[in-house]
């Protein structure tokens, strides 16, 4: 993707002038981002896809004694007659190529922001009440019309005893009334309401904000494995090769201590022995790299991936045509020459070539891919494409 160049998707704005104008800053209101859309599901589609186990889905609805949700499956819905109800089915997107595809479009995006694709159905005067997200999303409208008004208020105070976030002092500063094809993107923690005129859908693009409190934890978590793993259990996340770490394994030593007369009282000595130990754990650069490139792109447990053909083997007869494509479940990214796939550190380096496969989502077989890949990488393709994370797409 040219980033300098002007996208219709964005307004006939670049994506280098969206990220440094809008993203995270202010909302932006674009009229047929999508011109002509037609979403490749329908609301029959999504009232089936609610019924699923796999997917995860809510029924939220109004009545005299106000809100109410419901999680799923959903089995039953309320009649397509009946006003002020909505259903909302979460991450489409690893369940229908089209919607992959979609989102695939905000690629100006990084990959360890991009969250999922939630699709909405709704009667009319159903929403979800006036509320703010902690993330940035982009509000495709697919169906029908909604209404949207928002507002950058700074009161963010909820309603108590509700079972959903609902502010409690939302006051609308603009308002929008949104056809097919029309896009409003929200920045973090802007307060906006969304209530179907008709019967309407409406794609939510959604980028995921890690609180400092996840970073944390994970780094602590991913120092655990670590240390784990260099002391010779390798059942944690480092089950593949591992950064260099400390060995902890010298026990603690206390030799010389004076008799006490508290013995409840904890030893001076343990503290600092214990502070000592943790100031070995280098909490650096290729630490986080590793924490953050196996869990942004580990998949969640509702994601399917349809087993290939054992019988196919790249490095013995590489196709000379045709290209090999992610699965839309499949998540791919690097640092440096760290590959991770579906929460996993890849048995093979980011070579130039991982890395087109990963920025593209696909590889061209032109010119003969053991030209191009090492015996190692084709076997690792190969392994991929048994797993189901990768098919070969003939031309």
């Amino acid at each position: 993707m040219n980033i300098d160049q002007p996208l219709t998707l964005l307004g006939g704005i670049t994506p280098q002038d969206f990220m440094r104008d809008y993203w995270q800053r202010k909302p932006l209101l674009i009229r047929q981002a999508i011109p002509g859309f037609k979403p490749s599901l329908s609301i029959a589609n999504i009232k089936q896809l609610v019924k699923r186990e796999e997917v995860e889905s809510r029924l939220i609805w109004q009545d005299e004694n106000g809100w109410n949700m419901k999680t799923g499956p959903l089995d039953r819905l309320p009649a397509a007659s009946k006003p002020n109800w909505s259903v909302l089915a979460q991450s489409v997107d690893l369940h229908d190529d089209a919607t992959a595809a979609l989102i695939r479009q905000f690629r100006f995006i990084s990959d360890a922001r991009l969250d999922d694709a939630m699709i909405s159905i709704a009667t009319d005067g159903g929403g979800v009440g006036p509320h703010f997200d902690s993330y940035d999303v982009f509000l495709l409208q697919a169906h029908g019309q909604r209404r949207w008004r928002i507002s950058q208020q700074e009161d963010l105070t909820l309603e108590p005893g509700l079972p959903l976030k609902i502010l409690k002092n939302f006051k609308s500063e603009q308002e929008f009334l949104l056809e097919p094809g029309d896009m409003l993107y929200l920045p973090p923690h802007a307060a906006h309401d969304g209530v179907a005129v008709g019967t309407c859908m409406t794609i939510s693009i959604g980028f995921r904000a890690p609180t400092e409190a996840t970073l944390a934890c994970g780094m602590l978590e991913a120092a655990n494995d670590q240390i784990l793993a260099n002391l010779g259990d390798t059942g944690g996340l480092y089950a593949s090769p591992v950064i260099p770490g400390p060995r902890l394994s010298e026990t603690y030593n206390d030799a010389g201590i004076a008799a006490t007369n508290q013995p409840a009282a904890l030893p001076e000595n343990l503290i600092k022995a214990t502070v000592k130990a943790i100031k070995k754990v280098n909490f650096d650069k290729a630490l986080a790299a590793r924490f953050l490139g196996q869990w942004l792109t580990d998949i969640p447990c509702n994601a399917y991936f349809e087993p290939g053909d054992e019988n196919i083997d790249l490095s013995q007869t590489p196709p000379v045509s045709g290209k090999l494509v992610l699965d839309r479940c499949t998540k791919l990214m690097y640092r440096g020459k760290q590959l991770y796939i579906n929460g996993e550190v890849a048995s093979v380096p980011a070579s130039s070539r991982m890395r087109l496969l990963a920025d593209n989502r696909e590889l061209q077989c032109a010119e003969g891919l053991a030209a191009k890949l090492k015996k190692k990488e084709l076997r690792a393709l190969t392994d991929w494409l048994h797993e189901g994370w990768l098919h070969y797409v003939q031309d």
